[in-house]
């Protein structure tokens, strides 16, 4: 039996890529933490909305601390924390013109918490990402409630925005979610009968 060519080559070329192979599991293992100017409504969402708010509403609603967040762990997840949704849904609030400046001049109180973060373990392919959110908007001096309702919207982010990293996929897709979800209240608040 004649004996198998030595080829080294392709001995050295997988050696070569070990390095890098090694670099992309290690970047796709680190914690990736929903970033707020993501998950805010886009300019476009904002001055559709803007030019259905009533003057009753207008400038007139102050954002509560927001609960229920997480932080991200520091080796896997795409987790969304208290700070980074306060202010993706203050800045939301205040490019459509219903953020009151002055909040003790604030008509409305604003109250959110995040129910459910539904995220799928690890995103092998497209990772799909659903958000149930609890929203509660009281009138300032009475504390009656206006609205209560608790919505729940979902987001895909596909497997090619970003091939090497799960968690990529996973925030983008919590993100969009989150996005998704504030659209909806907003819309449905803007559907209200208002005071002038």
């Amino acid at each position: 039996m004649p004996a198998m060519p030595d080829h080294p080559m392709p001995r050295r070329c997988a050696l070569l890529m070990l390095p890098l192979a090694l670099a992309a599991v290690g970047l796709s293992g680190c914690g990736t933490p929903a970033d707020a100017p993501a998950m805010r409504l886009s300019l476009a969402e904002s001055l559709q909305l803007r030019s259905w708010v009533p003057p009753g509403l207008r400038a007139q609603v102050q954002l509560m601390p927001v609960s229920g967040g997480q932080p991200t762990g520091r080796f896997w997840g795409a987790k969304i924390s208290n700070a980074s949704l306060q202010e993706a849904l203050e800045e939301s609030l205040r490019d459509t013109g219903l953020y009151a400046p002055r909040p003790a001049d604030a008509r409305y109180e604003l109250r959110v918490t995040l129910m459910l973060l539904d995220q799928p373990m690890v995103a092998v392919l497209d990772a799909k990402v659903a958000v149930t959110l609890s929203y509660t908007l009281m009138e300032s001096r009475t504390g009656r409630t206006i609205y209560e309702r608790k919505l729940r919207t979902q987001h895909t982010a596909e497997f090619g925005s970003a091939i090497l990293d799960p968690n990529e996929r996973m925030r983008m897709a919590s993100e969009g979610a989150i996005r998704s979800n504030v659209n909806t209240l907003l819309r449905e608040l803007l559907e209200l009968k208002w005071p002038e």
